[in-house]
């Protein structure tokens, strides 16, 4: 196991910035995963760590070693691409052991490493076969198992899920955590896929533009997003969010005047907000009510109905602001597009963000944070 520690770390093309002064640390046997957008960085950012791309300033250090100047090689990392790249004419076995035979490693050491690997990754039955007589996934497993018979201190991966269907890709994921958790190694994973951040990680890094937007553990990015891009970001189907106007502040208190005129007190950070001051309120679609059960309430007209089976998403547009929301809820809701939908908003589950998109720290306790 290794840690890995990023200080000011910048990446730049002539004037195009790529990443912008990325400082992290992510500890030893850590599983972090870096999450944003499409051109937000979070391939490069994995590269110069791996040494495939030069750091423009700042300093990358594997275990208290400045690794600015070291060969890939040297490193001691392993990198897992989003292609499969496989020898189409070596096996499963001829695949997994081809670096360590360029290495010069004894034939023993490669029989028992290759074994080895094959018995995590349950691909012992398959070491005779070639690529072409494999599914996408024991193709996965062997470009993991080429990496991991190297034993990297550091285990990259960049987005290596997303050539596979839905159904793979949720067999992958679970088959990943497993090996995180029985090898304990330092992984940092590379995807635009949220789910697979939340449900793989300790540590989500959120990009946007070259800079950290967020770290934090995927609960707390969830329940406590730092800023609106945050926010939208994370969770799925993203935040709604409605244009309000600061009507009061008290002590870890602010009052807000929604769309339809209607008054709430939010139990939120009031410091740096001031009466007058146009805001967003945020809420998730999950966290919505039926109008039955709240006391702040918005109406509005069903637009589209998405029957899901186990959840039923509601979109609802306002017709004063002429604003889409989401309503979320388990199992089947009937209603007809067309119709009329009055929806609550429980002040306890609202988030409140500042012009610049900064958050009102949320006061409200969330289990498991």
């Amino acid at each position: 196991m290794a840690s890995v520690a990023l200080r000011n770390v910048c990446k730049s093309y002539g004037d195009n910035v790529i990443s912008s002064d990325i400082t992290l640390d992510i500890g030893e046997g850590e599983f972090v995963v870096f999450v944003g957008p499409s051109g937000c960085g979070k391939s490069t950012l994995l590269r110069m760590i791996a040494g495939l791309e030069d750091i423009t300033s700042g300093e990358l250090h594997i275990n208290g070693r400045r690794m600015n100047d070291i060969p890939p090689a040297e490193r001691e990392v392993g990198m897992v691409f989003q292609s499969y790249a496989l020898y189409p004419h070596l096996s499963v076995a001829g695949n997994m052991s081809f670096g360590l035979k360029l290495a010069g490693v004894k034939k023993e050491e490669i029989d028992r490493r290759v074994n080895r690997v094959a018995d995590i990754l349950q691909l012992g039955h398959l070491l005779s076969r070639l690529p072409k007589a494999l599914s996408g996934g024991q193709r996965q497993r062997v470009a993991i198992g080429r990496t991991l018979v190297a034993e990297p201190q550091v285990f990259l991966l960049d987005e290596p899920l997303s050539n596979l269907d839905a159904a793979l890709r949720v067999q992958m994921r679970i088959e990943i955590s497993r090996l995180h958790k029985r090898l304990r190694r330092t992984m940092i994973y590379v995807t635009h896929d949220q789910t697979e951040a939340m449900t793989l990680a300790d540590t989500i890094v959120v990009l946007n533009a070259g800079s950290v937007a967020q770290t934090g553990k995927p609960l707390e990015l969830y329940h406590y997003p730092a800023n609106r891009f945050v926010a939208g970001f994370i969770g799925s189907p993203k935040m709604n969010f409605l244009p309000v106007k600061v009507t009061a502040v008290a002590i870890d208190q602010v009052q807000v005047e929604l769309p339809n005129g209607q008054q709430v007190w939010l139990p939120v950070d009031s410091s740096r907000v001031e009466v007058g001051a146009n805001m967003s309120l945020g809420i998730r679609p999950e966290h919505l009510l039926l109008s039955s059960i709240a006391d702040v309430l918005l109406e509005g007209i069903v637009q589209v109905v998405e029957q899901l089976g186990y959840e039923t998403l509601i979109h609802i547009q306002i017709p004063s602001i002429r604003l889409d929301l989401v309503y979320r809820q388990n199992d089947v809701v009937l209603v007809n597009e067309g119709a009329i939908f009055a929806i609550g908003l429980p002040p306890e589950r609202c988030h409140l963000f500042r012009e610049d998109g900064s958050a009102c720290r949320r006061l409200h306790q969330e289990p498991g944070v």
